[in-house]
């Protein structure tokens, strides 16, 4: 949208408007005239029209980024001031004297479209359906940190961090990496920001969470040092409430500016004591040190988003670098069912897929949730291609006695189906209103209810091969649901 806003508006104000052409979205246009507009005289760019439609495509040209950038709801103030200028340069468009000329008219016409078009865009954005689902989910994760984390610190209290709270935020994080975007910029910037916040409190919980397992603080008999760090360390225990608040939009008073020199006068403090002399003391100073240092690293989130290359992730290098092993995992794929399909099992990459894990498992993901998400669901494309090949090789191998378990050899015969419905799930390239999809679906949920009428009558191998059988299947529903989720950066 944004690029084809400027390119209009280079259209219609970067050459002299000429009696004989009409400009439109696709460039200028020979347009048969009517007898009366061949008698209309060219209009010179000093035409006080002209000049007048020039000015407001200069204003428009410096909105046009900002309505293009902006990530916020239709009550924020940066809203609200875009829409005023907005309005007022349609305003002034609709002003503009064209003294009847019909080339003026055009020119003051298309002017007019194209500050509709930004008017239109900005609304468009701030009332997306998954803007407004991140804003929900934000609201969700304001809430719950509010009510856990900041309410008992604010009321005296202390604040109780378990694996509940965390398993929380992370679904909170898993979801908003799931809002679709469209590829628009603003709705990348505002998940991005959103997660950057989150994420960030996550890193603060999880710091208190390991400060809670440290045999801290020590006994001030140790040394006369120790009074003073313990009282910076309740200090830093307040701060850590306080850059929760802050990250969570849940404090109307203080400002990062403000936490940030508090932190920095606590670490003066500390690096003033003497505690030469003894290790004990010296690492412990240390350890609250890096607490701060911990906090410190969050306040500078006022600009985060900003830049680009931190939410439009299609230009982020380790996102490319996923994408090339998911190039490599999807050819080997294609080399693996086609020589299934022949029923030759000679071609087993297992080594080359391996290798790919390794590949990924040393992508530098930034801490960024939706990197993370993107190199776990290459991760599960490799798995499946190797569990494939593992169930393949084993079906092969296959030799039942004459006392095999008539359990046991029902199971198999699940996985063998299994299998089959692997390959095709492993080359579906198609969506959930397909009817191929529903049909995989409905086999795959079949073999689970026949595992599930598989009676072990106490064969414990039994009993475990079902337990098996039934994970992977359910493994093989997981991916299928995965590759049609429709998940984006």
């Amino acid at each position: 949208m944004c690029a084809n806003v400027f390119g209009v508006l280079k259209s219609l104000f970067g050459k002299p408007f000429d009696g004989g052409k009409r400009m439109d979205h696709g460039g200028p246009q020979q347009q048969q005239q009517h007898p009366m507009e061949q008698q209309q005289p060219a209009y010179h760019p000093q035409h006080p029209a002209m000049m007048r439609l020039y000015e407001i495509q200069k204003e428009v040209a410096s909105l046009g980024p900002q309505v293009c950038t902006f990530s916020g709801l239709q009550n924020d103030r940066d809203y609200k001031r875009l829409e005023r200028e907005l309005t007022r340069l349609l305003l002034d468009v609709d002003q503009v004297d064209t003294e009847g000329k019909p080339e003026l008219q055009g020119a003051r016409k298309r002017a007019a479209q194209e500050v509709e078009g930004l008017l239109r865009y900005l609304e468009e954005n701030a009332t997306h359906p998954s803007r407004l689902a991140i804003e929900q989910l934000s609201y969700e994760a304001r809430q719950l940190v509010d009510e856990r984390v900041v309410a008992p610190q604010r009321a005296g209290g202390v604040t109780e961090i378990n694996d509940e709270l965390v398993d929380a935020l992370q679904e909170l994080v898993l979801r908003l990496t799931q809002v679709k975007t469209e590829g628009r910029v603003p709705l990348r910037k505002a998940r991005y920001r959103a997660l950057t916040r989150l994420c960030a409190v996550q890193d603060v919980i999880e710091g208190r969470t390991q400060q809670q397992t440290l045999s801290l603080p020590l006994s001030g008999d140790t040394h006369e040092a120790v009074n003073c760090i313990n009282q910076v360390m309740v200090k830093v225990s307040v701060a850590r409430s306080q850059l929760v608040a802050l990250l969570m939009g849940l404090s109307g008073r203080d400002s990062c500016a403000h936490l940030s020199r508090i932190l920095t006068e606590m670490q003066v403090e500390l690096d003033a004591l003497d505690v030469s002399g003894n290790a004990v003391i010296r690492n412990y100073r240390k350890q609250v040190v890096e607490e701060i240092n911990g906090l410190l690293k969050h306040l500078d989130l006022e600009g985060e988003g900003d830049d680009t290359r931190r939410y439009d992730l299609a230009q982020n290098n380790s996102i490319r670098e996923i994408e090339g092993v998911r190039a490599h995992i999807s050819h080997l794929r294609e080399g693996v069912l086609r020589h299934c399909a022949m029923g030759d099992l000679s071609f087993r990459p297992k080594a080359e897929l391996q290798g790919l894990l390794t590949q990924l498992d040393q992508v530098d993901t930034a801490k960024n949730p939706c990197i993370r998400e993107a190199r776990r669901r290459a991760v599960v494309e490799v798995q499946a291609v190797i569990t494939f090949l593992d169930l393949c090789e084993a079906l092969a191998r296959r030799q039942p006695g004459p006392n095999e378990h008539p359990s046991h050899r029902a199971v198999w015969q699940v996985l063998g189906s299994l299998s089959e419905l692997q390959a095709q799930v492993l080359g579906f390239d198609g969506k959930r209103v397909d009817k191929s999809y529903m049909i995989l679906e409905e086999l795959l949920t079949k073999q689970l209810l026949a595992l599930d009428a598989v009676d072990p009558q106490g064969d414990d191998t039994t009993k475990v091969a079902r337990k098996q059988a039934v994970k992977f299947a359910q493994n093989i529903l997981n991916y299928l649901d995965m590759k049609t989720d429709e998940w984006e950066y």
